[in-house]
């Protein structure tokens, strides 16, 4: 590829950007897509709609932008929580590394590159991009010696960062877990593979085993039920009661015509929609069914089993309970609104098999994405393209074709292929059994992470450069140097993947193009005036992988194709401002991990620098400067010990609880008087069955929200059956009558 191949990707890319953030400030001033582009401050801020003129409505404004850099972290801190401000923290220590990167590299290691041999140099828009990259300095080289100086630089200047951010946002951590309210999980402990027996029942087990052996310290106990296809059959069946009742608030009657015109929401008559109202009277009607014909619950061997004090909670979830360590497994409880309920009742033996199902999985399906990533190889290549279909010569001859056949089809083809992997790690998390969902989206980022960094990275560098070979790295030894030959000559198609996956996906982003286009169906399909209730929680685990590989990328890439850090710079500077302003307005936070994710990150980046050494290695060996080389090794030892010390003074803070701080909390409860009423709170905090009309919700994880609130609403709606998901026997009857009768009625009177 050569530079005005580069162009001509980045030229589209920018336009796109350009066009969708112009449309982005003007869709945002309509009053139709608050919904849309403020979800999160509609619900918790509960904001004001402001009538704009027609004039404002239509001209495009930077002034989101403004907001979105001048919000203080405080503010985000108060609003989204400690994961928010983690993720960001990512984005600004990559904006630091990459700043001092591209002010050395492009000023020292880019003119050393083009002109690292003798040659007549072509016109820039001619030139290939491989004159920019390490590749073109000649064996040999004393310029060598500059690039093995950036690297120590480029190390050095990552090293103090992270440990500064690291040191950081542990502190933030401990002053998130002491300073916040209290928290019913530290007093929580969730049991698993409780021994059955068949003298007593699973809670007879649980009360008589902990005050047998937590006699001082155990206050009491919630079993867990079964759930399964039933619960979410159930869930379903009250979504569609919900929709039913909302008919009865729009203005589809008035839309609708005679009885010969069909309604375009349910493909029923007006008078089928009059005869509903009719038949909703039924719910005033007094419930015939009495408390005996609901089937007592299922109990599993689970529990969460609560405590008097926090310090208590974690010694029992840190000791082992049993001999066996396959019976009485303890764990401290996640929060009560990150509970993942649905893996709680899988049996406890059963994990071992579920992870390795998932581990192999999830390897199949990283290995069956080798055939798009190959096809996209084959894009690149434009020769092989020819010879493997020569029907394409004259059309390839054409040189805005070829430009962007090689510059930009590969990395939007490839991106159109990754879009299936975050939702199938989501999947196989879930399948692995996460306890929180916290833990299956953390989980899921570091699935999508491998996935990533393999499929991107590793086999586009080695299918890309031996295409044709299939024993890439028969020999260890060989690794550094086949790396350090196929980084420069891929250099070209990591930037256009910048351009196509970094910079347009922001601009989607920011758009919400899959919520807009819910949105306007919405409004002009469905022809209703509510609002949409469901608002998207942070996809961290799609956003995570991505923002830590644009990083692999800019470090691997830093001084053996330093033309790569520009564009991730501006990358990393509109994402800081997106996300941010997504933060803001968009995404709701509906729980907390306290910064679990920023581990991940300190080790994928420590793993970056130690692979863009490892491949430096090998190119000073290819290059014939061995002493160069030398040199480079004693900088790998110092950063793989880096990381240890890391992992010993910082990583235990985000593992475990420290027991002065516990400590410290329950004697400031007790002197405040407040510990009675956190005992009172905990019994109702985890509420497992508390699914109700008015309280159901269509977004992420709420089906199976739970929390004292709910609890207390629940119990208000009647008769609730614990094993259909908290639905009421007399609700679930009339959904499935009016559901039938409905359908009766359009059978008796079919389309004309």
């Amino acid at each position: 590829m050569n530079i005005s191949a580069l162009l001509t990707s980045a030229g589209i890319n920018i336009g796109l950007c350009s066009v969708l953030l112009l449309l982005y400030s003007i869709l945002r001033k309509q009053p139709g897509n608050l919904n849309v582009y403020f979800g999160r401050r509609l619900a918790q801020e509960h904001l004001k709609r402001h009538d704009l003129s027609s004039f404002v409505r239509l001209v495009p404004s930077p002034s989101w932008i403004l907001k979105a850099w001048e919000s203080t972290e405080a503010e985000i801190l108060s609003v989204a929580g400690l994961d928010a401000v983690v993720f960001l923290r990512i984005l600004v220590f990559s904006i630091r590394i990459f700043s001092i990167a591209a002010v050395i590299c492009m000023f020292l290691l880019l003119p050393l590159n083009y002109y690292g041999q003798e040659m007549q140099h072509k016109q820039i828009p001619s030139e290939s991009l491989d004159v920019f990259t390490i590749a073109n300095v000649k064996e040999g080289s004393k310029w060598l010696w500059a690039h093995c100086l950036a690297l120590y630089i480029i190390s050095c200047s990552a090293c103090v960062l992270l440990y500064f951010e690291y040191e950081s946002i542990a502190t933030m951590r401990l002053a998130h877990i002491t300073g916040s309210p209290p928290n019913p999980s530290h007093f929580s402990v969730l049991v698993r593979a409780i021994p059955w027996s068949t003298e007593e029942t699973f809670s007879d087990s649980v009360e008589k085993f902990f005050t047998n052996y937590h006699a001082s310290s155990y206050l009491s106990h919630q079993m867990i039920y079964r759930t399964g296809k039933v619960q979410k059959l159930m869930n379903d069946a009250e979504k569609i009661y919900k929709k039913l009742v909302q008919l009865k608030a729009t203005s589809i009657d008035q839309n609708c015509g005679p009885r010969m015109i069909r309604c375009g929401l349910c493909g029923g008559t007006s008078q089928s929609l009059k005869m509903y109202s009719e038949l909703q009277q039924i719910e005033n009607k007094p419930d015939i069914e009495s408390s005996d014909s609901i089937p007592k619950e299922k109990e599993c061997a689970a529990a969460f089993v609560f405590f008097k004090t926090r310090y208590a909670a974690v010694v029992a979830s840190q000791v082992l309970q049993s001999s066996n360590p396959m019976l009485w497994v303890t764990d401290l409880a996640p929060e009560p609104h990150d509970v993942y309920w649905s893996n709680l009742w899988i049996p406890y033996r059963q994990l071992w098999f579920r992870r390795i199902a998932t581990l192999l999985a999830a390897t199949v399906f990283m290995f069956l994405f080798l055939i798009p990533v190959t096809f996209v190889q084959g894009l690149s290549q434009l020769e092989q393209l020819q010879q493997m279909f020569p029907f394409l010569k004259s059309i390839l001859k054409k040189t805005f074709i070829s430009q962007l056949v090689t510059g930009y089809l590969p990395s939007v083809i490839l991106q159109l292929f990754l879009y299936t992997v975050p939702p199938t790690m989501m999947l196989f998390s879930a399948v692995e059994g996460s306890i929180s969902r916290s833990g299956r989206k953390k989980s899921a980022c570091c699935k999508v992470l491998y996935f990533t960094i393999w499929n991107v990275f590793f086999v586009n560098v080695l299918s890309g450069s031996v295409i044709s070979q299939f024993n890439v790295i028969s020999s260890p030894k060989g690794i550094p140097s086949q790396l350090a030959k196929a980084v420069p000559r891929q250099a070209t198609f990591f930037i256009t993947y910048v351009l196509t996956s970094g910079w347009a996906s922001l601009s989607s982003e920011v758009m919400q193009l899959f919520s807009l286009i819910c949105n306007l169906f919405y409004r002009f399909i469905l022809r209703s005036k509510e609002d949409l209730d469901w608002i998207p929680s942070f996809p961290y685990h799609t956003e995570v992988p991505k923002v830590l590989l644009f990083g692999l990328l800019g470090f691997t890439c830093s001084i053996l194709a330093p033309l790569i850090l520009p564009f991730l710079l501006v990358y990393f500077l509109l994402g800081y401002v997106v996300y941010r302003n997504q933060i803001l307005n968009v995404y709701c936070s509906k729980y907390e991990s306290g910064g679990q994710i920023w581990p991940v990150v300190h080790n994928t980046t420590i793993f970056s620098l130690v692979l863009t050494q490892i491949i430096a290695l090998g190119v000073f060996g290819i290059k014939d400067v061995p002493i160069a080389s030398g040199f480079t090794i004693p900088l790998v030892i110092l950063t793989l010990l880096f990381n240890e010390y890391c992992r010993q003074r910082f990583y235990p803070v985000f593992k475990n609880f420290s027991a002065q701080d516990l400590i410290e909390m329950d004697r400031q409860d007790e002197q405040c008087g407040r510990m009675e009423e956190i005992h009172q709170q905990l019994l109702q905090a985890y509420c497992q069955f508390s699914v109700t009309p008015g309280d159901l919700c269509e977004g992420e994880d709420s089906s199976e929200e739970s929390g004292a609130n709910k609890c207390s609403q629940g119990s208000k709606r009647g008769l609730l059956n614990p094993m259909l998901g908290g639905l009421s026997a007399l609700r679930l009857r009339d959904v499935f009558t009016w559901l039938s009768m409905l359908i009766t009625f359009q059978e008796k009177n079919p389309p004309k």
